[in-house]
């Protein structure tokens, strides 16, 4: 089979390696690992090439098919942690000359594996601990309702639910799951379902221009209209015959705006593309719609718009030079406000690196580079010219190329018409929002000034409050070492305070059962209580039991010295587990210390009196 050609067996040597499993062993596990070995090339080059898992689209493929090479390695070859990582550099070793995008992009490829397995094996660890829960039961059937729970609430493959259950002489109600999923389906449905008019054709063109790159104002006819209905809302969509705004797409809002005829004005909320149609939308319409009106752009907002965009092309071009030519952009929002970013890359974006990025991209600014754009140009000759096409963008035979110095970009949007216009650029923040996936966002303009400005502002009064104007990282650095100081005396002072009430509790301590118990209320931190406990049951022969309340948090701990767990067999977790009841909690632990928390101070007095019950 094509398992054994010389291109196959490293990547199931490489399994058997990794599963302690040899190839041969039994015909599951070499299933599993045909299928493992088949689906880790699968992924690794969509992930090389730019497609990530996702929850939608073909990022939902690509996660479907590693979760399914989990599964199996799960299921059949014992393999509790993640293991498909590791395959990746077998995979390079023999296809990397083949495939030059999986050598350049191998570190990404094994982040994101990696990081998809421990998402997953959780979601699996989750979901196993809610069947075992079903499988202590004496029923035979899980019912519909509770196996789409799992599925629904902890993402528990189904397929898999049923396997547990088969090796366990148990079925799964697939009718019932079935008739969840498709209760889920309909409300899903009925929660997003637009209810739309038919159109009100007022005159027939067939062709809306658009004019928005050159004029932010047209005189222009409304063609046709229809309302909407949504969530308990109503709202109209308007088509032109040409219009200045500008359509929501390539991560850029729809403009916004006005039509004026007379007295009467028509407000524009924003302005879609839907099925190649630019449509309009606006909460209320006038009776009489025919005629001619006056189309404005709102330009302060589209001004800004631009400058965010400008910006996200200038920051592009800069990640990819600073943090390597991996990086790609995944997703994007350009508002007036800020512009959001997503792109791939392996791992937490230093404070370093944003430092020079972000002096990179206002260094670009300040050149001042004039906008240079291609429009309606063969699409070879943009990439000719360097232009990035965007993964996941569908581009026509010609397309509109964006060019500052040297960033260049097949882009449909708004820009400046030189980068001086942006300002300045500023972070306010990085994170992560998927595996292999990071997000910044960031201001530009006035925006980036007001923010600098705030920020200012609460370093002036941080260094009012430390009256260390000059030096307030110095200040802030001593207040801590005090801090410090502070506590490591106060924890001093507890310890000494436990340590202090060991000959009274020892001398409250009664005979019970061949041990002595020491059992009591006390008011001491939780710190302290855990090293008194150890220090009582550090003499043969002990038991304690200590219930604590401070500022109504109700806490129980337990101690068995160790002779006592071998002669008697008891067991501090088992009972503490038992206890807790009576202060509205739960908790657990080892043999010789346990503790628990709980919500009813009150219950402690019970506990005083039914700890003898656990240890008879």
């Amino acid at each position: 089979s094509n398992y054994d050609t010389d291109v196959f067996t490293p990547l199931p040597s490489k399994i058997s390696a990794v599963s302690a499993t040899a190839y041969g062993a039994s015909e599951a596990s070499d299933i599993a690992q045909r299928v493992i070995a088949d689906h880790i090339r699968a992924v690794a080059f969509a992930i090389a090439d730019g497609q990530l898992p996702a929850s939608s689209g073909a990022g939902y493929v690509i996660r479907r098919i590693l979760r399914r090479a989990i599964r199996y390695g799960f299921s059949y070859l014992n393999l509790k942690e993640p293991f498909m990582f590791k395959l990746v550099e077998v995979l390079e070793r023999e296809m990397g000359e083949f495939f030059p995008e999986l050598t350049a992009q191998r570190a990404l490829v094994e982040k994101v594996i990696e990081e998809e397995e421990n998402s997953f094996l959780k979601t699996l660890a989750q979901g196993l601990a809610k069947l075992e829960e079903f499988l202590a039961s004496d029923d035979k059937v899980l019912d519909g309702q509770r196996a789409f729970e799992l599925y629904d609430t902890y993402g528990f493959p189904i397929d898999l639910t049923e396997l547990i259950m088969r090796e366990n002489q148990r079925t799964v109600d697939m009718a019932g799951f079935t008739s969840e999923m498709t209760a889920q389906k309909e409300r899903s449905r009925a929660a997003t379902k637009l209810s739309t008019d038919d159109w009100v054709e007022l005159e027939e063109d067939d062709v809306e221009e658009f004019v928005g790159y050159d004029y932010t104002e047209a005189d222009v006819r409304i063609t046709r209209y229809r309302k909407v209905s949504a969530k308990k809302k109503e709202f109209y969509q308007l088509v032109l015959s040409l219009t200045p705004f500008y359509p929501e797409g390539g991560g850029q809002i729809g403009d916004s705006g006005t039509l004026v005829q007379g007295d009467h004005t028509i407000h524009l909320t924003t302005t879609k593309k839907e099925n190649g149609v630019i449509v309009h939308f606006t909460d209320d319409l006038p009776a009489e719609l025919g005629g001619q009106w006056k189309a404005t752009v709102n330009v302060a907002d589209r001004n800004e718009t631009a400058k965010n965009h400008s910006a996200t092309h200038l920051m592009h071009e800069v990640l990819r030079e600073v943090l390597g030519t991996h990086v790609e952009q995944k997703g994007s929002l350009v508002r007036p406000d800020y512009l959001r970013f997503d792109f791939s890359h392996f791992q937490k974006v230093s404070a370093e690196e944003l430092a020079t990025i972000e002096t990179k991209v206002n260094e670009r600014i300040q050149a001042n580079y004039t906008l240079e754009e291609y429009r309606n140009i063969p699409i070879a000759e943009a990439k000719d010219m360097g232009a990035m096409a965007l993964f996941g963008e569908k581009y026509g035979d010609t397309v509109r190329a964006i060019k500052f110095g040297s960033s260049v970009e097949l882009c449909g949007g708004i820009h400046v018409p030189a980068t001086g216009s942006i300002g300045l650029f500023k972070f306010i923040s990085e994170g992560a929002v998927a595996a292999g996936v990071r997000r910044v966002e960031a201001v530009t303009g006035r925006g980036a000034l007001d923010y600098v400005n705030a920020e200012l502002a609460k370093l002036r009064a941080a260094a009012e409050v430390l009256k260390h104007p000059q030096d307030l990282a110095s200040a802030l650095q001593q207040l801590k070492e005090k801090e410090a100081a502070a506590q490591k005396e106060i924890d001093a002072l507890r310890k000494e305070k436990a340590m202090g009430a060991v000959a009274e509790l020892e001398n409250g301590a009664e005979a019970f059962n061949g041990a002595r118990a020491i059992v009591a209320r006390t008011t001491l931190d939780a710190g302290s209580v855990k090293d008194l406990v150890f220090k009582l049951k550090a003499t043969p022969g002990t038991l304690v039991i200590l219930g604590n309340v401070v500022e109504g948090k109700v806490t129980l701990s337990i101690g068995v010295s160790d002779d006592l767990i071998t002669d008697k067999g008891w067991h501090a977790g088992n009972a503490v587990r038992t206890l807790a009841r009576h202060i509205s909690g739960g908790g657990g632990g080892q043999p010789g210390f346990a503790t628990a928390g709980g919500k009813n101070p009150d219950g402690i007095d019970k506990v005083l009196v039914e700890w003898k019950n656990e240890f008879s």
